[in-house]
């Protein structure tokens, strides 16, 4: 008799795949519309608290843009942990400017409008500057962003210098975990280079 044993890990692992459109490998054939080292594109999009944000009136300051949905699997271990409110407020103290972006579309996943938004921000406590919403998804599409979550660090002169993940561990522990855009923002600050300017951004592919 062969007995097959299986981990609490493998078993988590099913458990999200199976829970939403996950992407990684395949995520490599689309074509990206952006360049490290390009300027970042512009874009004005609503907030959830009724302000309209433009990506220009951050321009001298770093900025993070986050592309978020709050039914996937992998977002909600993200902030069922508080993993991304802790690095949203530790950007904050560091001065750089963090854009949540939802680009699901109107009855997909993710969706909601600025007043479910808002409640969803209070109720998570979420740290981000702004909760910004793309429903006809032309911001994501032009950024190319793929999952959820997908990152993109954009430095004061409005260039980008990261693009892909949040960090190398789509199915372990978020806090053990080697967070990307923490430390491009911390090489970029310090004056070096970022060592790992793109990694494959995982999680569920985003519902345009």
């Amino acid at each position: 008799m062969i007995v097959r044993h299986v981990t609490l890990a493998a078993l988590a692992a099913t458990s999200l795949v199976s829970a939403c459109d996950f992407r990684t490998a395949e995520a490599k054939t689309e074509k990206a519309d952006v360049e490290l080292g390009n300027a970042a594109p512009a874009f004005s999009l609503p907030a959830t608290n009724g302000k309209t944000v433009d990506l220009s009136q951050f321009k001298g300051k770093y900025v993070v843009l986050e592309w978020t949905n709050n039914g996937c699997p992998y977002v909600k271990r993200h902030y069922g942990t508080g993993n991304m409110q802790a690095m949203q407020s530790w950007a904050k103290d560091k001065g750089v400017v963090w854009l949540s972006i939802v680009s699901s579309g109107p009855g997909k996943q993710g969706f909601v409008t600025a007043e479910q938004g808002a409640e969803l921000v209070k109720a998570q406590k979420i740290n981000s500057a702004f909760y910004l919403l793309d429903a006809d998804g032309k911001v994501g599409k032009t950024y190319g962003a793929k999952t959820s979550p997908h990152m993109f660090v954009i430095d004061p002169k409005g260039s980008i210098i990261y693009n892909g993940a949040i960090d190398d561990t789509p199915m372990g522990d978020a806090k053990t975990a080697k967070n990307y855009v923490k430390a491009a923002l911390e090489e970029a600050m310090a004056g070096k280079a970022v060592s790992v300017a793109t990694s494959q951004p995982y999680g569920c592919g985003i519902k345009y």
